[in-house]
């Protein structure tokens, strides 16, 4: 079992599977490691796969504090520099598009030389709202998701599975992983991520992206998915018909040969 401890004090769990060009995958909210079944073991036959569990989630320590997404940059940053990782290509699904934005923002590029956005938005709703209104926090949605964790969190992500589309969360099993994530980690991440709006910020990013965008996803709009293809300069986004939020999990060939594709500096993916 691969481990590291922060600066604060938390032990991280890690995964490194391949050899070759380094490949880093970001998880989601309340997901693990586990989530990238499909892609990790394919991708590690031509690259060092690095993926990792969140403070707050799967095998990863469960402290009282850090749940903010510039925290999970740093753990990040740490896990990288641990293992003197260069050249990464990063991939970061949902929130984990988030931390790679906060992570850039905070540390810039050094390490991190390409970007794979996966179904994000640049600011997050909890309800169907005008997206260009001012502020995206939503006090009375996030209270009762803050209150259906606490007592009735089993429900809360057996309704989810709908949000993410054709994939059967419960017979995957992936509910009972996103269920035993800390309560903690999952309300107060969730309302860091609601107050974030990132849309100045994806201008700035200079190296090249792909942004992959789910056409029947009901987590993230896709219109909002592609808007990040659209501000980042250098970046391409594809979409992916028939899929939805979990786009890598329901087309994982066209995914991880697209990401082979982006990664080795093919032009046209």
């Amino acid at each position: 079992m691969a481990t590291l401890t922060t600066n604060d004090g938390v032990e991280l769990y890690y995964e490194t599977q391949g050899e070759g060009p380094p490949l880093v995958f970001v998880t989601a909210w309340s997901s693990t490691l586990q989530f990238f079944e499909k892609n990790i073991p394919d991708l590690a036959e031509d690259y060092q796969v690095v993926a990792f569990d969140h403070r707050g989630h799967g095998e990863s320590e469960r402290p009282g504090h850090g749940y903010r997404i510039s925290r999970l940059a740093m753990d990040l940053k740490e896990l990288l520099d641990y293992l003197d990782l260069t050249d990464v290509t990063a991939v970061g699904w949902s929130m984990g598009a988030v931390v790679l934005w906060s992570h850039l923002e905070l540390f810039g590029s050094d390490r991190i030389s390409k970007l794979v956005c996966v179904d994000q938005s640049p600011k997050e709703n909890l309800v169907p709202q005008d997206w260009d209104q001012q502020r995206c926090f939503d006090v009375e949605a996030f209270t009762t998701l803050a209150k259906d964790i606490e007592y009735a969190e089993e429900d809360v992500f057996s309704r989810m599975a709908g949000r993410y589309d054709s994939v059967t969360l419960g017979d995957s099993g992936f509910v009972d992983e996103m269920v035993d994530c800390s309560k903690t980690a999952k309300i107060e991440l969730m309302r860091d991520i609601l107050n974030l709006d990132w849309r100045t910020f994806l201008s700035e990013i200079e190296i090249p992206t792909l942004v992959f965008v789910g056409r029947d996803s009901r987590a993230t709009p896709p219109e909002e998915s592609a808007y990040v293809g659209d501000q980042i300069p250098n970046a391409e986004t594809v979409f992916f018909d028939n899929a939805g939020h979990m786009l890598f999990w329901e087309n994982s060939e066209k995914f991880n040969e697209t990401v082979r594709e982006f990664s080795n500096g093919r032009e046209d993916t």
